[in-house]
């Protein structure tokens, strides 16, 4: 492994990190289908343009799900937030990069992609090591809020499924046929759910009013029967895989 020039962003347990990371290198292709279209969704929930599942390699980070960032299918480790994210036990939130840029990266990535928010949440691995993480990011301010802190949380979870079985079934066409079938109606039903909110919401003058909270509570809603059902999908699966 070559010195990296950020080196506070190597922890301590690197490379245990990496053993762990092994068996997902199978994912390591940018922008595969259904986690593309998780993101999408993950996007769609936090009215965000950009919605990423990465994983943090030895000198790089490649978005095996992105959603809104198609000229960054990789980046460099030192250029990368999710980088920071799988450094800690919580989420990393950076309400506003222009102003107050994370130390640990090379700023001028972010710059370059015109990037202002990052939310993420680190992935890990059934022992608990950091591959990887799911985030949402913006080309404006913003703050997340509890609620949608939790949501980036619950939809991490579902994401460590998803990468987990994938990774243990790659090799089984016929079960990611089978996967696709299980989750593309709750998708598809999510993201007909979710266009309807947006439309009627588009109709609301006052983003502080009553019909728009209403509207803001109907999406988190919906993102919670989403991470049920893939959830309960995913072990189910997960299960049958081990049988």
């Amino acid at each position: 492994m070559k010195p990296s020039p950020y080196p506070d962003l190597i922890p301590s347990f690197e490379h245990e990190r990496l053993a762990a990371l092994q068996p997902y290198q199978v994912l390591g292709t940018p922008g595969q289908g259904l986690f593309n279209d998780f993101v999408s969704v993950v996007a769609k929930l936090f009215d965000a343009p950009i919605a990423l599942i990465s994983l943090v390699r030895d000198t790089d980070v490649v978005f095996v799900g992105n959603e809104g960032l198609p000229e960054a299918p990789v980046a460099n480790r030192e250029d990368s937030m999710c980088s920071v994210a799988i450094l800690q036990d919580g989420l990393t939130v950076f309400e506003d990069l222009t102003t107050q840029p994370c130390a640990l990266v090379n700023p001028y990535a972010a710059q370059q992609l015109r990037l202002s928010f990052y939310a993420g949440q680190a992935l890990r691995t059934p022992a608990g090591m950091p591959i990887g993480s799911l985030c949402v990011l913006d080309r404006k301010p913003r703050r997340l809020t509890p609620a949608e802190g939790e949501l980036l949380r619950e939809l991490a979870l579902v994401a460590q499924d998803l990468l987990h079985l994938q990774a243990t079934q790659a090799a089984d066409g016929a079960l990611t046929l089978s996967l696709r079938g299980r989750l593309d109606g709750p998708l598809q039903q999510t993201f007909t759910r979710l266009a309807t909110l947006a439309e009627l919401q588009a109709y609301e003058p006052n983003p502080d009013s009553a019909e728009a909270q209403h509207y803001t509570d109907s999406r988190l809603d919906e993102a919670r029967y989403l991470v049920q059902t893939m959830r309960r999908e995913l072990q189910n699966m997960l299960v049958a895989g081990r049988g």
